[in-house]
């Protein structure tokens, strides 16, 4: 593996595959990505609906925003075990036990359908989205083992454009599903949808080494968590890399997915509760996530200058989607912008994730795709909580707020142009980072 990792860092360049011949060619990603495809479907409409249904039964900004929260909490408190789960034990089997177990709690949801249920739907959605802070790790680790060096950029691309173009069409489904049914036949298919994942996963052929040594115990587990942050603070890099989606999350993703529930439910109304118009959005955002990255590698490739700087380009495109929505003034317009908002933070997801895939060793890659995701979660929930407060507190109304997202996803864009200026001349009299993770 330190050879393969070695050859990617020095070599980014070379020959990467096409997506076709990837899954062609690769037995096991064709059924990883396969289980994400059907697994995926069914968190979008799982989403959807659960969003619509609190916004039906509560008429509340905040039981919205508290419903975003508990998902991003939930996985920020679970990552710290699931990030040394991911070092220490077999991939491939988190990925199977977190699906079944994820199959098993989403069909609790059917019980949920008064005002004084909601408390059950939040304590479901607590338990599925811990188990998912478990899945993604895993997930992100396990990539650059079952895929070699020329396939990697195709594969993380193809992931998240997969994640996107399932978000357009299961949320597009899902909306249309609720609104028109409810709820209900949203939750079944989630739970089916993670039982065919566990399947497909289940026919991958993996042998996983156990990079993480020690007994079993949780003062282990957590000492060997923190091993993992120390490895981020000796490799500023590395950190600045995996706060991109963190920024990103707190000035604009959480508390959008607020915005648009209440834009749905109150300003642009299709369907019942207006799930219809939400899974619209959505679908479009989903449009923006897929063709960004995509369009944007093509100019890039996997090269690591043109991938930062795309990277800071993303929170640009971002700004100019949000400038367009904010007047309000007419549902085709909102999705329009929206497109432009998602490819914004597509690239900065796709390039952000390359870009650890080409520099983590394996003995420390399932603890910092972690951190990340329990960076992103924690500040996905402080502005999923913000934006529910300042809706239901204040009269900047849901135009203003978009107005202030505009404006604030523009600071850590400049601080990632900064950074990777002084990283520049920083160094070139030095072995660069990328390098010293690579023999090291």
């Amino acid at each position: 593996m330190s050879e393969t990792k070695a050859s990617i860092v020095n070599d980014p360049v070379s020959e990467p595959v096409g997506y076709l011949a990837l899954l062609r060619r690769n037995r096991n990603y064709r059924y990883l990505w396969s289980g994400q495809v059907v697994s995926l479907l069914g968190d979008w409409f799982n989403l959807i609906a659960s969003a619509s249904l609190v916004a039906e039964l509560t008429q509340s900004g905040v039981a919205v925003g508290g419903l975003f929260v508990i998902r991003m909490l939930a996985q920020f408190l679970a990552t710290p075990f699931a990030g040394v789960a991911a070092d220490r034990y077999n991939r491939k089997h988190i990925l199977i036990a977190a699906d079944l177990i994820r199959a098993l709690t989403v069909t609790g949801f059917l019980l949920v359908r008064e005002p004084g249920q909601v408390w059950l739907l939040y304590v479901l959605t607590a338990i599925q989205l811990a188990v998912s802070g478990f899945f993604f790790p895993a997930r992100n680790a396990i990539l650059p083992d079952i895929v070699s060096r020329r396939e990697l950029g195709a594969a993380n691309a193809l992931s998240s454009a997969t994640w996107s173009v399932m978000l357009a069409f299961g949320a597009a489904v899902g909306g249309l599903v609720a609104g028109q049914w409810g709820a209900q036949p949203a939750f079944v298919i989630d739970a089916l949808t993670f039982l065919l994942s566990a399947l497909l996963i289940s026919r991958i052929v993996y042998q996983h080494d156990a990079s993480l040594g020690g007994d079993r115990s949780v003062s282990t587990a957590i000492r060997q968590y923190v091993d993992g942050l120390r490895y981020l603070g000796r490799h500023k890099d590395t950190l600045a890399i995996a706060l991109n989606k963190g920024a990103f999350a707190l000035f604009v993703a959480g508390g959008f997915q607020v915005v648009q529930v209440a834009v749905a439910e109150s300003t642009f109304v299709y369907g019942e509760g207006g799930g219809t118009g939400l899974g619209l959005i959505y679908a479009f955002m989903g449009i923006g996530t897929g063709l960004g990255p995509i369009v944007a590698r093509h100019f890039t490739g996997d090269r690591d200058r043109p991938l930062r700087i795309a990277i800071g380009l993303s929170y640009l495109i971002a700004a100019i989607g949000l400038v367009m929505m904010a007047p309000l003034s007419g549902f085709g317009l909102f999705l329009v912008a929206t497109i432009l908002r998602g490819a914004g933070g597509g690239i900065g997801w796709v390039f952000a994730t390359q870009l650890l895939l080409h520099i983590l060793p394996d003995h420390v890659r399932g603890r910092v795709f972690a951190t990340e995701f329990a960076l992103f979660t924690l500040m996905n929930a402080a502005g999923a909580a913000a934006a529910g407060w300042t809706l239901d507190n204040t009269n900047l109304g849901l135009s203003g707020m978009i107005w202030i997202m505009a404006v604030l996803i523009i600071v850590p864009g400049i601080l990632w142009a900064l950074w990777n200026v002084y990283r520049a001349r920083r160094q070139p009299q030095s072995l660069p980072e990328e390098e010293e993770l690579a023999t090291g």
